[in-house]
């Protein structure tokens, strides 16, 4: 005998168990995730991960990445997930607004513990390559920012990611010195080839630096060295100060 109009139906529940599931190992995971990855970190069959991933995108609770190669939380899961935090929501309301004033992706980072954690990503301008980010800090903007204010954490030898990667350290000190001078950092086609990226320090209650905001975009259409869009970048960075965690 069926549900009646109203009820669950039996196997319901679970679908729901596993639609959660497959939630939470997106978010473990981190962006960019693969479906067969995300089906493996929640033990659910391929096949009925693909189905629910699917679902979950077309509402909107998860988004695939720019080039499709994986998946990423999208705004309505975000959404639910500030729903008791009051201070993300005020920290996200602030990027929401510069994200309507520019074209390019906004996402911003926390240093907590000495490392690059994204905690409020562009729903619009999925971030691929983000462990790249986190594992190779001489190569972004984003990590720029971190190596400035901890030059503790830069490593004796840097690796090539692209062909334009800073490898030597005497460069990069060099360009630490200007991240510090200026309080913003650049990337071009350091972690990516075609990616351009521009970010500014973000301070805690004593001025410490405990994250930093983001701009990225295609090389050509983002200028690294246009003034308005650091300037956006600083203002938003000011108002979001004491927001992200230490």
């Amino acid at each position: 005998m069926g549900a009646r109009a109203g009820e669950i139906a039996g196997h319901e529940p679970r679908a729901v168990q596993k639609a959660l599931a497959l939630l939470e190992a997106v978010a473990q995971l981190g962006s960019g995730a693969t479906a067969r990855d995300i089906a493996a970190h929640a033990g659910i069959p391929q096949a009925t991960a693909y189905r629910l991933l699917n679902l979950l995108t077309a509402d909107g609770y998860l988004v695939r990445i720019a080039d499709l190669s994986g998946f990423a939380l999208g705004r309505r899961t975000r959404q639910l997930a500030g729903a008791e935090a009051p201070d993300s929501v005020d920290h996200h309301a602030v990027l929401e607004e510069l994200r309507e004033q520019v074209r390019f992706g906004v996402h911003l980072a926390s240093f907590a513990g000495g490392r690059v954690r994204l905690i409020d990503r562009d729903p619009d301008h999925e971030l691929s390559g983000e462990n790249t980010i986190a594992a190779h800090l001489h190569a972004s903007a984003i990590g720029k920012i971190l190596l400035a204010s901890r030059p503790d954490l830069v490593p004796p030898s840097l690796r090539r990611v692209t062909s334009r990667t800073i490898t030597d350290i005497a460069a990069l000190q060099g360009e630490l010195d200007a991240v510090r001078h200026t309080g913003s950092a650049r990337e071009v086609d350091e972690v990516r080839v075609g990616r351009s990226a521009v970010a500014v320090p973000v301070h805690d209650a004593q001025n410490a630096v405990v994250g930093c905001l983001a701009a990225i975009g295609k090389t050509g259409r983002l200028a690294v060295d246009d003034p308005e869009l650091t300037d956006l970048l600083r203002s938003c960075a000011a108002r979001v100060s004491g927001r992200v965690p230490a």
